[in-house]
């Protein structure tokens, strides 16, 4: 699979050392205590639940932040459908390094498994339609990039990283531009003096609002949200193709299947990456 372009190795470096700092501190002193410096060890990283794997790269990266010359040896990959017992991957190397990097990476691996797991599930639900799932800015701070890489690994899409990389213009933007149309052409002047090439999305609450955006134009896909199955379906209608579409709101696994069937392009849930289980990992010395 290929590595996103927001994961660049300054990102993962500075979210790796970061994360360490939080951890070690002034040292791993349990460690440190009880193990000599010379020690040298392996160990598994153990598959204790059932679900989707995810981490494994970012596993990499980690235990070479922490000690270079720690070698990992691949099992399995990102992606790979995993049952309780299946063995991921083994480290080997110095005991205190691996001792030292365990934490970050089972902590890493669990949540972004547990992602990837739910977002494979949810995507499985919309086969034999053409809507795609989209992640969402509902992310834990200072781990997006490893949430949203996991939704990719789960078979979803990534909409748009962070406020920067796209034009979103929801309601509480609308509602204080002073409508649909105030807000679409305050935001190609903003673009036009900026210089900035941005893609513009709109949400809209009813097909009222969906009929301005028409008006209007200029943008690159409509949000519809929190509509019914028959508001979807009018929606669909009303825009003949003219725009991509994507409902968002309220959408759980009981719906999704039905909200896909009104012919929208995407769905985009935020519990893909706010309210998901992780999946049960455990890195076992042997």
């Amino acid at each position: 699979m290929q590595t996103p372009p927001y994961i660049t190795p300054e990102a993962l470096s500075t979210f790796i050392r970061t994360a360490l700092a939080e951890d070690i501190g002034d040292g791993d002193h349990s460690t440190l205590a009880s193990i000599p410096a010379d020690a040298h060890n392996r160990a598994h990283l153990l598959v204790k639940d059932a679900g989707v794997l995810a981490g494994v790269e970012l596993a990499h990266h980690i235990f070479r932040e922490v000690d270079p010359e720690l070698r990992v040896q691949n099992i399995l990959t990102d992606g790979a459908r995993v049952q309780h017992g299946d063995v991921a991957f083994i480290v080997e190397g110095r005991s205190r390094s691996i001792l030292t990097a365990e934490r970050l990476v089972l902590n890493c691996m669990q949540r972004m498994s547990g992602i990837a797991t739910h977002t494979a599930y949810l995507t499985s639900l919309l086969v034999g339609t053409k809507t795609r799932l989209l992640d969402t800015r509902k992310t834990t701070p200072n781990f997006r990039m490893c949430e949203k890489w996991a939704v990719l690994i789960g078979g979803g899409v990534n909409h748009r990283y962070g406020l920067f990389d796209m034009i979103m213009l929801k309601d509480n933007h609308v509602d204080y531009a002073g409508g649909i149309r105030q807000a679409i052409e305050a935001t190609h002047q903003y673009l036009a003096q900026t210089g900035r090439q941005l893609e513009i999305e709109v949400e809209t609450r009813n097909l009222s609002e969906v009929q301005q955006v028409l008006e209007v134009g200029g943008v690159n896909r409509i949000m519809l949200d929190n509509m019914g199955p028959t508001q979807l379906r009018e929606a669909v209608a009303l825009v003949a193709g003219r725009f991509p579409l994507e409902a968002s709101g309220g959408i759980t696994e009981e719906t999704l299947a039905e909200v896909a069937a009104s012919g929208v392009d995407y769905i985009s849930v935020g519990a893909l990456t706010y309210s998901v289980k992780s999946l049960d990992l455990s890195l076992k010395a042997f």
